[in-house]
């Protein structure tokens, strides 16, 4: 399942590489962060900046085309479905004496450019790892700087990606979120709802491990009120109950992870059983059209058994 060619650095380093990395070199760092848009370092400046984030600047998602693939991609194994936590904005941002604000809003655009990939490139489904359930724990003023974010990002691409065939959706437990996000949240599955050509699916306030308590919780509901019995209760029905039950392919092809972090961070902990992992060495702005290639490049190049033999 886990592919790596390459031997892996023992230094921890910081400073980025002089040259483009080969394809899933991983390299070990000392970070571990997954937040809207991540990565914040333990001590932030959270005074937002006059210029906020604002995709819209970038323009509409481009029209539904049929769009050529890289001469690395063939069409018929391009995958479904593709999650991605998305690490290191934060580290991107000091590297160049940024305020981490800048990061943040670097990794907007890499994100909406892997959007727009995704778009023409025929992926159904993005899932983007945006906030977990355990940043809850980080100080107030961290957490109320990202919910202001979201919230903000959301509302500049909405009409753009409604516009571009991009339905989103968002997992995770909405009611810890202000409720000035809750409601834009609804509207904005509301308004995307019929859309087809990609499925943005945002995980904020999520956890694997959430998924799978709040799915047995609704089972265990159920069976008490008499809608179910004990011999329904199957890997079937808990799928049904994950909250990526929003999608028609809930399970992801390939994780990317970004930063050469060698973790999964307690994302997608049921969906991933047998997705095929992708660790880039790149911060997350960094991570633009031509590591997604490698990425994909090197799902393509795999076998995937399911436990069988080929």
């Amino acid at each position: 399942m886990l592919s790596l060619r390459f031997a892996i650095p023992t230094a921890n380093t910081l400073t980025p590489p002089k040259t483009k990395p080969k394809p899933g070199l991983v390299v070990q760092t000392a970070w571990n962060q997954t937040d809207l848009f991540p990565s914040l370092p333990k001590r932030y400046d959270y005074k937002l900046q006059a210029a906020t984030t604002d995709l819209s600047v970038e323009g509409d998602i481009p029209a539904e085309e049929v769009v050529e693939l890289p001469a690395e991609l063939r069409r018929e194994l391009m995958p479904k479905h593709v999650a991605v936590i998305m690490d290191g904005n934060g580290r991107w941002a000091r590297q160049r004496g940024l305020a981490t604000s800048a990061g943040h809003e670097a990794g907007v655009k890499a994100l909406r450019e892997l959007i727009e990939l995704c778009c023409q490139w025929g992926i159904q489904v993005l899932t983007v790892f945006a906030f977990s359930y355990e940043n809850w724990i980080r100080p107030r003023v961290e957490v109320d700087f990202l919910m202001s974010l979201f919230e903000r990002a959301l509302k500049s691409e909405v009409e753009s990606f409604s516009r571009g065939g991009i339905r989103i959706s968002v997992i995770g437990d909405s009611t810890k979120l202000p409720t000035s996000l809750q409601k834009l949240i609804n509207e904005v599955e509301e308004t995307t709802k019929h859309n087809s050509r990609l499925q943005l699916i945002v995980a904020v306030s999520y956890s694997g491990k959430y998924d799978v308590v709040q799915a047995c919780r609704s089972i265990a509901e159920k069976a008490k009120d008499g809608q179910i019995q004990l011999d329904d209760i199957n890997e079937s029905l808990i799928e049904q109950e994950l909250e990526t039950n929003c999608t028609e392919h809930p399970y992801p092809d390939l994780l990317i992870r970004t930063s050469g972090e060698l973790r999964v961070s307690n994302f997608l902990l049921w969906q991933l059983a047998y997705t095929e992992l992708f660790f880039a060495q790149e911060l997350w702005p960094d991570f633009r059209k031509d590591e997604f290639v490698d990425a994909l490049s090197s799902y393509q190049q795999r076998q995937r058994r399911y436990g069988g033999r080929h």
